[in-house]
């Protein structure tokens, strides 16, 4: 069986024979679970890893005492005392009948306590509870080191045959919100499209619904939030027009629509369904801006020269009526000359200008590629795989989507409009949730550095500049390994090396697109700071950057913008492992198939392959790799094994088969094929 070798015997033993410091003071902070087992304190002296065995009696979200110790080297490790305040008062969980008593497993997968309904509470036989059902269930008494927790239910969800369990468990487990309050619901229940009284009563406000303009999305795209203009000027520059939705008119600040979008702060893309931040009346109705219907929007004319430097920009309130809906299949095959304009979906007689729109958008989108890449920007090369789903949310397929001409052309008007407004806010000096990106740490390129060597890359002094974040050198790695099966790869490891990009009240600057400021200004439906953004520019425009109501978002800018990119982060997660639930579900029916595909990770305890038809990424555990022991190599993300020599390393190609899946964990596990293990 394969092995992985753990250390010597000699540092075995030294970490042994450090045993745990004596815990200092109590202190007080919030408790994060990432999983079972594993979690981190979060408190005013820093954020700690919790000890192996010391969440005890803490769950998710509680406001914890902790104490600290050391166990050798390294920072402490935190231990919760007690419990200071409760976060989570109801879960979703599965029942079951155990005896007199009810038993709730929790769906939330970092709630992993054991959930009792005392024989004496009738709720379920109230609410037709059976077996294996889906229950709200109420905590009524926690659970502690040496008794579990009593609920009653509140609610039955529904029966496991009728909900995709694996997916709910997701929403359970990241703490996704699913429902509007009925305060939130009868607000937007009572708003109506007012575009003729909005121009009359705002007299700021452009009527431009005789402008042309499209909006282009993926063909399953059920709200359009912005739609683009593009004409030629008479010295051979370009007129670019980006519209986006006007939610702030529908929203105002701290009504029961604003809290709940403030709460949720973005929409989150789901496998099988997308939980919106605003509700269905304004996300698909009032503000998605249909073909054919006037609408109400916020509008960017931007004045570029021929070689697509932004010269002048300049912001108003508008109405718009778009003239078509178009995909971006469509609109890649009229690029392409695949199609006529006659075959888009618009009205007959604007065909011809509709086609002549998007030619000169995507003129201007390599104009601003080019752009970008002389001040130092940094494209990333990504593709994203979606499964496809049945009727029955059964997965069927696999759609792998890449950077096109088409997607470019969006792409780049929405970065140049965007980069405008955080330009406009930040030279009058406003607060607002502007988008920063910090240059990479040299310590994190450092690392990725020995990697990069391996596959060919960053020899000699460009690799120096790389760790020096130096842009250009950063560009010509990426370059070097464009068109190459390394691309995808590289990408990817300089990537990851990045800071995340965060929200933030101050403008710092944009790293990775060689921005000098920038934010999120095109997606008001989807991503909360896009609304304090809004907001923002209108109090600029209007003159009232000094009322009440900018005070007030001011104050509240720093824990907005921190919430923001937190719950991003949780929604970007709670995404891919949707779809690496929906994969796992698909390959159960191929188990003993076998496929190519490239390691594109390397752990202690094996390689992660990434196939290429589908970009599915399993494991092939050390155990599946041969009779002998694997040495890993952290610098160089290597394992060699020690008998044959073999050497797994990044961008290897490989075979292998799949032997199994385990829908719930979104794992798939490997095997290597015949030939392979030869």
């Amino acid at each position: 069986m394969g092995r992985r070798r753990k250390g010597s015997r000699s540092a075995r033993m030294r970490r042994a024979s450090s045993g745990p410091r004596k815990p200092g003071k109590a202190i007080t902070g919030v408790l994060h679970v990432a999983r079972p087992g594993s979690a981190t304190v979060e408190t005013a002296e820093g954020t700690f890893l919790v000890a192996r065995g010391g969440i005890r009696e803490g769950m998710n979200g509680d406001t914890v005492s902790v104490t600290l110790s050391r166990r050798g080297p390294g920072d402490p490790q935190a231990w919760v005392q007690s419990v200071v305040e409760r976060a989570t008062t109801t879960f979703l969980g599965t029942f079951e009948q155990a005896g007199p008593l009810g038993a709730v497993v929790p769906l939330d997968a970092r709630i992993s306590r054991d959930f009792f309904v005392l024989p004496d509470d009738r709720s379920p036989a109230r609410l037709g509870v059976a077996d294996h059902d889906v229950v709200a269930a109420r905590i009524l008494a926690y659970p502690s080191r040496h008794e579990a927790g009593i609920v009653t239910v509140d609610r039955r969800v529904g029966a496991a045959t009728e909900l995709d369990l694996d997916i709910e468990a997701v929403i359970a487990s990241f703490g996704l919100e699913t429902e509007f309050s009925p305060a939130t619901c009868e607000q937007a229940s009572a708003l109506e499209l007012d575009v003729d009284a909005a121009l009359a009563s705002e007299p700021a406000r452009r009527d431009l619904r005789d402008m042309l303009c499209v909006t282009v999305d993926p063909a399953d795209a059920r709200d359009f939030d912005d739609a683009v203009s593009g004409r030629r000027l008479p010295d051979g520059g370009y007129e670019v027009v980006v519209h986006i939705a006007d939610v702030t008119h529908y929203v105002s600040w701290g009504s029961p629509i604003d809290l709940a979008a403030r709460s949720r702060t973005c929409s989150v893309y789901l496998v099988d369904r997308v939980l919106p931040m605003l509700p269905e009346r304004l996300c698909n109705d009032l503000c998605s801006l249909r073909p054919g219907q006037d609408r109400l929007c916020m509008s960017v004319v931007m004045r570029l020269g021929p070689t697509g430097e932004v010269r002048s920009a300049e912001a108003c309130t508008s109405a718009i009526r778009s003239d078509a809906r178009l995909d971006y299949g469509t609109v890649e095959q009229l690029l392409e000359d695949e199609i006529e304009p006659s075959a888009l979906p618009c009205d007959g007689t604007r065909a011809n200008d509709v086609a002549e729109t998007l030619r000169v958008l995507d003129e201007v989108a390599a104009r601003r590629i080019a752009v970008r890449a002389a001040r130092g920007a940094i494209d990333f090369e990504s593709e994203e795989a979606k499964v496809t789903l049945d009727a029955d949310n059964k997965p069927v397929g696999v759609v792998v989507r890449r950077k096109t001409r088409a997607t470019s052309l969006i792409e780049e008007a929405m970065l140049v409009a965007n980069e405008s407004v955080a330009t406009m806010l930040s030279e009058a000096d406003v607060p607002a949730a502007y988008r920063v990106h910090e240059r990479p740490a040299p310590e994190a390129l450092s690392q990725v550095i020995p990697v990069l060597r391996e596959l060919g890359y960053a020899k000699g002094g460009l690799g120096e500049s790389v760790v020096a974040g130096v842009p250009e050198a950063i560009r010509e790695v990426l370059e070097d390994a464009a068109g190459t099966t390394d691309e995808y790869l590289v990408s990817q490891l300089l990537l990851r090396s990045m800071k995340r990009a965060v929200y933030l009240p101050e403008n710092q600057g944009h790293y990775a697109l060689g921005a000098k400021a920038y934010c999120h200004f095109t997606s008001p439906i989807r991503r909360y700071p896009d609304d304090i953004v809004h907001r923002a520019l209108k109090a600029l425009l209007s003159g009232r950057l000094d009322g009440p109501e900018q005070h007030i978002v001011a104050k509240e800018l720093p824990s907005l913008c921190r919430a923001c990119s937190e719950r991003e982060r949780v929604a970007d997660a709670a995404s891919r492992k949707s779809q690496r639930v929906k994969m796992a579900e698909l390959y159960l029916a191929h188990v003993g198939e076998s496929f190519p595909g490239i390691v594109s990770g390397v752990e202690r305890y094996g390689v992660f392959v990434r196939l290429d038809e589908s970009s599915a990424e399993g494991l092939l555990p050390v155990r599946a790799m041969g009779e002998e022991w694997f040495d890993y190599d952290e610098g160089r993300m290597t394992l060699s094994g020690e008998s044959s020599g073999r050497v797994w390393r990044l961008g290897q190609r490989v075979d292998v088969t799949v032997v199994g899946c385990t829908p719930s964990r979104g794992h798939i596990d490997f095997a290597l094929t015949g030939s392979e293990r030869g």
